[in-house]
């Protein structure tokens, strides 16, 4: 670095770290701290090594950031990534149909807690929402976000109505198939 205050040109220098002297006047030698030959055995559990990077990979800010709004049949599917994880959330809301808002209306609170139009939904993609993390059942998105504001009688009813709507092949199959044994076992008892 040259020395600006002196009109002579001349340069100052730092010393070299390496042939610098320690502060009791001792040369500091490369050998000094050498490790020791069995650290070949030494390591990290890897039970503390996957605890550690869950931790930091879900909890390290307890957001989700929207990577992809896409349409799946009559639904709206918003999936969600940790900042610094592979791990995907789907938020799944009813989309707008016949020309109409009316059955989207979770999808239309959901982006007005985000802050993005209706209209410029490309912003939603790169939206941190609130979550929570939960070992068991995985990310929670804040109820804020899921419009879950209303009271909670009206959102069991519409998880129970999607719920039957979405096994009702299989709720019809139970039907059948256990209506067909109530009548052999009728049967059974009326003959026996």
């Amino acid at each position: 670095m040259a020395d600006r205050s002196g009109g002579d040109g001349s340069v100052s220098t730092t010393a070299d770290p390496e042939s610098a002297d320690d502060v009791n006047g001792d040369p500091i030698s490369a050998d000094a701290e050498a490790l020791p030959d069995d650290l070949d055995d030494a390591g990290v559990d890897e039970e503390v090594k996957r605890r550690l990077r869950e931790a930091y990979l879900n909890d390290e800010e307890n957001v989700l950031i929207v990577t992809r709004v896409r349409s799946v049949g009559d639904r709206v599917a918003v999936e969600m990534r940790p900042p610094h994880g592979d791990a995907t959330h789907t938020e799944r809301f009813d989309a707008p149909r016949d020309g109409s808002l009316r059955e989207s209306k979770k999808f239309l609170e959901f982006l007005e807690a985000a802050g993005v139009s209706p209209l410029d939904v490309d912003e939603l993609v790169g939206t941190r929402v609130p979550a929570t993390y939960d070992p068991e059942t995985g990310w929670r998105v804040d109820p804020e976000y899921r419009g879950e504001s209303a009271e909670g009688g009206e959102n069991r009813f519409a998880a129970a109505r999607e719920w039957l709507w979405t096994y009702r092949a299989w709720l019809l199959a139970a039907l059948l198939v256990g209506g067909e044994l109530a009548f052999v076992a009728v049967i059974i008892l009326v003959y026996a």
